[in-house]
């Protein structure tokens, strides 16, 4: 029987630059949030986010994502709403795409906030990535062309890596990629393995 992976860890870990190497070994890798960001697409899903969150959030493009951000991020209770629309979607995604990938002996589900969501009870084996709290702001400053205090608001919204690791089956450090990548390895040979 296949075997899930969970990925997980907070913004700027790293996690989607490992599911990425995970991905180039021939391994399937589902990116929860690639998915997430597609339904953003769907008339169904933009309905029910301005039912939800007022006409404010869609311009011509469809839904504003930045305005939809700075909605939510600050208030859990709208957050844990617009989670409540998108999640159990990605979920359902995710289940189809399993079953297509059902000859593997393993695959990975890489997301953001696989905790938060409730996912990780689905997985099998959960690696969480983490990296100092200050590596994690810069990459996310470098990448997005955005402000510290918006970073660190976004990390106050996900679990600590305390509470991730508590729970996970392994932790791989990532402030050396080269580093990571080999722990990542020696993971993959040990699951294989059992």
């Amino acid at each position: 029987m296949t075997k899930i992976i969970g990925l997980t860890g907070g913004i700027g870990s790293g996690k989607t630059t490992l599911a990425n190497y995970i991905a180039s070994k021939g391994i399937p890798v589902y990116i929860a949030d690639n998915e997430a960001k597609k339904l953003f697409e769907s008339s169904k899903v933009i309905d029910e986010l301005i039912a939800t969150f007022g006409e404010t959030i869609n311009d011509e493009n469809g839904i504003n994502k930045e305005k939809l951000s700075k909605l939510v991020f600050d208030f859990p209770e709208k957050l844990k709403q617009l989670n409540e629309i998108i999640h159990p979607k990605v979920a359902e995604h995710f289940k189809k795409w399993l079953n297509s990938n059902q000859n593997h002996p393993i695959v990975v589900k890489e997301a953001a906030i696989l905790f938060e969501s409730g996912a990780f009870k689905d997985c099998d084996i959960i690696i969480t990535i983490i990296a100092p709290e200050k590596t994690r702001i810069q990459r996310v400053i470098d990448r997005d062309k955005t402000s510290e205090e918006l970073v660190k608001r976004r990390i106050q919204n996900q679990w600590s890596d305390e509470q991730k690791i508590a729970l996970s089956t392994y932790v791989v450090l990532n402030e050396n990629l080269i580093e990571a990548k080999k722990q990542i390895d020696a993971i993959i040979v040990e699951i294989l393995a059992s």
